[in-house]
C-alpha cells in the first residue's frame, strides 16, 4: 500500500514542481517584496536589506574621482601645510582603496568598516570644506558633491515590516482604484451574465443556421483584448467615432467627447467594451451546461402545466446551478484582475476615473520601480480574489470536483 502511495506521489511530482516554480514562488517572492521599501530608481534601496550594507561599486568610482580631483586641485593651492594634508587625504583614499579592492556590488560589511569608512567621508567632507573656502580651485563645487557619494554608498536596511499595509490603509487612490475595480466587476459581469444566459438560451435551441450563429457569436471572444480595446477606443473617439457620434444623435449623451473625457463616460465606455467581447464566453460556459439538461425533464413539466418561465426557475437554473457557478467564477475573477482593456483604453483616466488596482500597481511598479509597495497592492488583489472565490462557493452551494 505505502508503495502505490510513493509510486501515485512520484507521477505527480513533476505537476507539484510545475506548480511550485511558476506559481507559488512568484506568490511567495511577491509577499516577501511587501516587508520592504523596495525601489529599483533609489540605489540605497534597490535590494532586499535586512541589515546595512555598503557600495563598493559607488565607492570605486567616487574614491577615483576624489583622487584625481584632488591632485588636479593641489596645483591652485599656495600652503604648504594645506597642500600637505592634501597629500595625506589622498594617501589615506589610496589606502582604504587597496584595502576593499575586489570588493564589487553592495555587501554587508562590519562595525569597524562602517567607522573606517564613515570616518574617511568625514574627513574628506572636512578638508574639501576648508580648501574651497580659502582657494578657488577648478573642481571644488564637483568635488564638494562627489564626496557625498562616500556617504551615499552606505545602503541602511529597507526593511520596513507592516508599515507598507498601513499606509495602504490611508491610501486615498488605492481606495479609488479598489472602488473602480468593485464597479466595473460587479457591472459587468452582471450584464454579461443576464446577456450570456440569454445568448446560450438562444443558441441551445434547434433552428436552421445554428452552427453559423454559434460561430459567429464568439468572434469578440477571439479578438485579443489589447486589439478590441484598440478598436473601441476608434469607435469612442469624439471626433469621428461612430459609437459616440451614434450616441449623440439618439439622445443618450449630450456630447460625443464625454465617452472617454467624463469620469461617468470612461466607465461606461470600457463596461460596454468589456460586456462586448466577454459576453460571448459566458454564453459559451452556459451553454455546456444547458446541453447537459434533458429535454425529458420539460417535456414532463410542460404536460403538468408548468409554463416556461416556470420551467426556466424550477428546472434550467436549479440544473444549470454548477455552471453558472464556473461561469461566474471565471468572470468575476477576470474582471477583477483586468488590465489591458482598461490600459489600452484609457490609461486608468481621466484623472483616474477608470483606474483599477491592476494599472495602479503596473503604474506604481514599473512607472515608479516602487516593487515594495507595487507588491503591497497586488497582496491585497490576491486576498480579494480568494475572498470572491470563496463567497461563491459558499452561497451557490456547489461542488465542482463533484459536478464537473
Amino acid at each position: 500500500m505505502k508503495k502505490n502511495r510513493l509510486q501515485a506521489f512520484l507521477f505527480i511530482l513533476p505537476a507539484l514542481l510545475f506548480i511550485g516554480v511558476f506559481s507559488l514562488w512568484p506568490i511567495a517572492q511577491s509577499f516577501a517584496y511587501t516587508f520592504f521599501d523596495y525601489q529599483l530608481n533609489n540605489q540605497q534601496k534597490a535590494g532586499l536589506y535586512v541589515s546595512p550594507r555598503y557600495n563598493f561599486d559607488l565607492f570605486d568610482e567616487t574614491q577615483t574621482y576624489v583622487r584625481l580631483f584632488l591632485t588636479e586641485d593641489r596645483a591652485k593651492i599656495t600652503d604648504p601645510n594645506d597642500q600637505q594634508k592634501v597629500d595625506k587625504l589622498v594617501d589615506h583614499v589610496a589606502a582604504v582603496a587597496r584595502q576593499y579592492r575586489g570588493k564589487k556590488g553592495v555587501q554587508k560589511i562590519s562595525r569597524s568598516d562602517q567607522k573606517q569608512l564613515m570616518g574617511l567621508y568625514h574627513d574628506s567632507s572636512k578638508l574639501v570644506k576648508e580648501i574651497n573656502a580659502k582657494y578657488n580651485t577648478p573642481n571644488g563645487k564637483n568635488l564638494s558633491k562627489i564626496v557625498k557619494d562616500f556617504k551615499r554608498s552606505f545602503v541602511p536596511s529597507n526593511f520596513i515590516g507592516l508599515k507598507a499595509y498601513k499606509d495602504a490603509l490611508h491610501d486615498k487612490r488605492l481606495g479609488s482604484a479598489l472602488w473602480n475595480t468593485v464597479l466595473f466587476t460587479v457591472v459587468s459581469v452582471f450584464l454579461e451574465f443576464a446577456l450570456g444566459l440569454g445568448l446560450a438560451m438562444i443558441m441551445n435551441k434547434a433552428f436552421k443556421g445554428q452552427g453559423i450563429v454559434r460561430t459567429t457569436s464568439l468572434i469578440p471572444w477571439a479578438i485579443p483584448t489589447a486589439v478590441a480595446a484598440l478598436m473601441w477606443s476608434y469607435l469612442y473617439d469624439g471626433t469621428s467615432g461612430v459609437v459616440a457620434n451614434f450616441f449623440q444623435a439618439v439622445g443618450i449623451i449630450s456630447d460625443s467627447r464625454v465617452l472617454l473625457l467624463t469620469d461617468t463616460g470612461a466607465m461606461v465606455s470600457t463596461i460596454l467594451a468589456d460586456v462586448w467581447k466577454t459576453t460571448p464566453y459566458m454564453a459559451l460556459l452556459l451553454l455546456a451546461g444547458l446541453q447537459n439538461i434533458p429535454n425529458g425533464l420539460y417535456e414532463a413539466a410542460a404536460i403538468d402545466g408548468a409554463t416556461k418561465i416556470q420551467q426556466f426557475f424550477r428546472i434550467t437554473l436549479p440544473l444549470l446551478k454548477p455552471s453558472i457557478l464556473v461561469a461566474l467564477l471565471f468572470r468575476t475573477l477576470d474582471a477583477f484582475r483586468v488590465f489591458d482593456l482598461i490600459y489600452v483604453l484609457t490609461d486608468g483616466g481621466p484623472g483616474g476615473a477608470t483606474e483599477t488596482m491592476s494599472v495602479y500597481s503596473y503604474k506604481t511598479m514599473f512607472g515608479q520601480t516602487n516593487f515594495g509597495y507595487g507588491s503591497v497592492i497586488v497582496t491585497i488583489m490576491f486576498v480579494c480574489v480568494a475572498v470572491i472565490a470563496t463567497i461563491y462557493i459558499k452561497v451557490l452551494g456547489a461542488n465542482l470536483m463533484d459536478k464537473n
